[in-house]
Parts: structure tokens; C-alpha cells; sequence
């Protein structure tokens, strides 16, 4: 500037002070327009790189105002019809959770965060995916302004199938794929209980398979496990709805039947007595063989006061069975 100054007053200056002022000026402005740009570039680069949704929501002109690339590769959607028209968002929740969705997005504005949000969402081409949106306040409401609600929204749909898979494996017999027999007797507890709280009808099954000690040895373990699964797919095709069954032993099964009047439950007995003994097995050496099963049947009394008493008698009842000559169905 000195020197602009010096050929300037010698008349030799070619450049004005404030041309050059104006000129330094548009330089410093392009490279802050450079830096900006720069700085954008990496916040794109970043957002793009962040496997999960970032986005701010506008309260009072209920808009989004901001989204981040992810948001099409989760939902399968348009980011630009979503900032424009926030309805978008609520389609595309599942419809069951659309309330609760909302619920939580004002919860936020009470508590100032909501990090326990899961919901599922309809991807654009149909799927059903699981999302954790955890939100908070990032700017509150003032005189002028509504509250800026930001959140980031990550797919927790593996997640939630592992969960789903974990909890379906302790829940079940894994051979027979039917409850095993704390998850069946969980389930028959709660049904116990209302059936006394209503004074229902209730019927209670046990199901043992015929000498299967003898199968066993006969035939070997690999074809007394085809006969578990198929006595299983058995006791599962005579329930109706609500009725519980699994495998409570080594060859022995129950059923519980909520709601079931006692020649109903007789009826469905004898169904399943004889839709096992309808079944052929041909084991590895190409014999030809059947089984049998011997049931005990009960119904819930007014002086039943814990379930185990139904348990006890339609024990007592399948053992009558046994010693009866199997292969029948006694009432107890």
C-alpha cells in the first residue's frame, strides 16, 4: 500500500488507492469463497460418509429444514419432497407406530430429549426397516422464533431381527420348533390367571409318545428326533387360536386350551390321538413303523388354585393311560 501511495503522489501511480483497496478486497473475498467452499465440501463429504439420518425440523412451520444424504438410502425416498412437504415423513411411518412416533416428537419439546425413540418405517419399495431416532431441542422457542428439534435416525432392523432370532431360540424347543417348557409354562401361568380372574373354561394336555425308549434303540436317536417333529407338527395343527403347545420333556408335550369347554377339549384330544397314529416312518434300513401316543386330559375347577393342580391330574390321567394299554385318552 505504501509503495501504491508513493508512485501515486509522483504521478506515476497507474492504480487508484481505493481501486486498489476494491481489488485486494474482491481478492480476500474469493478466497474466502474458496475456503467456504471448501469447508462445504468436506461437511457434504462427511454427511454423506455418516451411515445414518441427520435432520432438523423447523416446530412452529412444521418443516424440515435440513436432511442429510443418508435419509434416501434408508427410506428409498425423495430428501427434496420430504424438505418440502414434511406429510412425507408421516407416510412413510408404519401405522401402527404413527402415533407414537408423534407422541415422542412432542415429548421432546417437554423433556428437551427423547433418545429411547424406535420405530418402523415403509421404505418406498415396500420394505419394513427399524429406526433408533433420538432427538433433542437445539434451539428453544422465543418472541419470534418456534423451537428447532434436530435428531439423527440410524437402521436398527439387523439389530432388532438378532434381538427377534435370540428371543424366538430362548423361547423354543429347537428340535421341534414348538415352546419349550419354561416359555410354555410362562404363557400358561398368565392364561391360568385370567381364566380364574373371568372364571373361564380352560382345559389342560399331556401328551406322552409310546415306548420311545424303544424307538430309540430300534431305530437310533436321528429317527426318534424325526418322530419328536413330526408328533410336534401334529399338536401343532389341531390348535386353534390362542392355544399354547410345546415340548415339556423328552418325549412328552402339553397343551393348554383357553376358553375350551370340556367336550371340545375331549373332541380335540382324540383328533390328535389319531392323527398320530395315522403317521409311518420308514427308518434307515427300510422298515416300515408307526407310533402311538397316551394322553391325559383335564379342565380348570373352581378349587384350582395354582396351575400345578392341573398338571398333577392330567399327569395322573396320561399315566392311566400307559397303564390302561396306551394309545387312548383318559379324562382326569
Amino acid at each position: 500500500m505504501n509503495l501504491l501511495k508513493q508512485r501515486s503522489e509522483t504521478g506515476q501511480g497507474i492504480v487508484p488507492p481505493t481501486e486498489a483497496q476494491t481489488l485486494l478486497a474482491l481478492m480476500h473475498a474469493r478466497a474466502e469463497v474458496e475456503r467456504l467452499s471448501e469447508r462445504e465440501h468436506l461437511f457434504s463429504t462427511l454427511m454423506g460418509a455418516v451411515n445414518a439420518v441427520l435432520w432438523a425440523f423447523d416446530w412452529k412451520a412444521q418443516q424440515m429444514i435440513y436432511v442429510s444424504p443418508a435419509y434416501e438410502q434408508i427410506f428409498g425416498r425423495s430428501a427434496a419432497l420430504l424438505l418440502a412437504d414434511f406429510g412425507e415423513w408421516r407416510n412413510s411411518v408404519y401405522p401402527d407406530d404413527v402415533e407414537y412416533a408423534q407422541q415422542t416428537m412432542l415429548d421432546v419439546l417437554e423433556k428437551g430429549a427423547v433418545e429411547e425413540r424406535e420405530y418402523r418405517i415403509i421404505r418406498a419399495d415396500g420394505q419394513l426397516r427399524w429406526l433408533s431416532d433420538k432427538c433433542f431441542v437445539a434451539r428453544r422457542a422465543d418472541s419470534e422464533h418456534g423451537p428447532i428439534i434436530v435428531g439423527i435416525a440410524e437402521d436398527i432392523t439387523e439389530k432388532k431381527q438378532l434381538e427377534g432370532e435370540l428371543q424366538r431360540l430362548a423361547t423354543i424347543d429347537v428340535l421341534t420348533q414348538s415352546s419349550n417348557r419354561r416359555h410354555f409354562f410362562e404363557c400358561a401361568q398368565r392364561e391360568f390367571d385370567l381364566a380364574r380372574q373371568y372364571a373361564s373354561p380352560m382345559a389342560f394336555l399331556l401328551l406322552d409318545i409310546d415306548d420311545f425308549k424303544r424307538i430309540n434303540d430300534t431305530h437310533g436317536h436321528q429317527m426318534g428326533d424325526q418322530v419328536l417333529q413330526r408328533v410336534a407338527q401334529c399338536g401343532s395343527s389341531v390348535l386353534r387360536r390362542g392355544d399354547l403347545f410345546g415340548r415339556i420333556g423328552g418325549e412328552e408335550f402339553a397343551l393348554l386350551l383357553p376358553g375350551c369347554q370340556p367336550d371340545l377339549a375331549e373332541q380335540i384330544a382324540e383328533r390328535l390321538q389319531r392323527e398320530i397314529q395315522r403317521l409311518v416312518f420308514t427308518s434307515a434300513d427300510g422298515q416300515r413303523f408307526g407310533v402311538t401316543a397316551s394322553l391325559g386330559v383335564t379342565y380348570l375347577r373352581a378349587s384350582d388354585t395354582d396351575l400345578s393342580a392341573l398338571f398333577a391330574r392330567a399327569d395322573a390321567a396320561m399315566y392311566s393311560a400307559k397303564r390302561l394299554g396306551k394309545n387312548q385318552v383318559i379324562v382326569g
